[in-house]
């Protein structure tokens, strides 16, 4: 009994360790498991993917190296010019989420983009994460994301190919649930009250200001009272 104890602590070290490493180092890239590793440069930008899956499409490869340059342009020109200008794609089978974003490098799931080889707009959402750049505790989570999905639907290069779109309302939402739902209330303010009321949230967010207090400031009302006038009437 005490030595597989011990084999079930020593186990549970190692995996905590290595948790611990893979959480505060998402910057390193082993070069063991490179299969491909191409760089191009358009601009003032230079965009490297890194290929690790024996699997892996050249033409869906290009297709994300073509978004990329479609829309990280923008989304730095009219949020955040200062943005980095040279950005890292891996495509990581040990990655199990989606896509997510840190330090410059995006890590996607190939298994993922295998089964929804159309969703090239993931790459949409995931860029604007490296324009957006918040500090640590610069706000909540779900307008991170939320914005992220604004921009999506803003600016994204085939967002019906995949089927992409922002939900209807229905009373079972709120405006915290993130990603699509929160996109879209956003594009609601935006119509009913202030057109650049996300960029000047994005900024707000950057540049650490941002409170709660910002959606009354912005609009003459708080964030609960804005769900409930868009619950009333959500057509965008």
């Amino acid at each position: 009994m005490i030595k597989n104890r011990w084999k079930i602590l020593a186990t549970g070290i190692l995996m905590l360790v290595a948790g611990r490493s893979f959480a505060q180092d998402w910057s390193y890239i082993s070069e063991q498991d490179i299969l491909s590793k191409d760089s191009v440069t358009r601009g003032e930008y230079t965009l490297i993917f890194i290929n690790k899956d024996s699997a892996m499409d050249k033409g869906l490869q290009q297709r994300m190296t073509d978004a990329f340059f479609t829309v990280y342009p923008k989304q730095a020109k009219l949020y955040n010019p200062a943005t980095i200008k040279k950005v890292i794609f891996i495509m990581d089978p040990g990655y199990k989420g989606v896509a997510a974003t840190a330090a410059g490098i995006v890590r996607y799931n190939p298994e993922y983009m295998h089964k929804h080889p159309k969703d090239i707009d993931v790459v949409t959402h995931e860029v604007m994460h490296l324009v957006q750049s918040y500090p640590g505790g610069a706000g909540p989570g779900w307008v991170t994301e939320g914005i992220a999905d604004y921009v999506r639907f803003k600016m994204g290069v085939d967002n019906a190919g995949d089927g992409w779109k922002l939900p209807e309302f229905n009373a079972s939402q709120h405006y915290t649930n993130s990603y699509r739902v929160t996109a879209r209330f956003l594009v609601w303010i935006e119509k009913q009250y202030d057109k650049k009321f996300v960029k000047g949230l994005d900024n707000a967010l950057r540049t650490h200001t941002y409170t709660e207090n910002y959606w009354k400031a912005k609009t003459g009302k708080t964030v609960n009272e804005l769900w409930q006038e868009y619950a009333l009437n959500p057509v965008i």
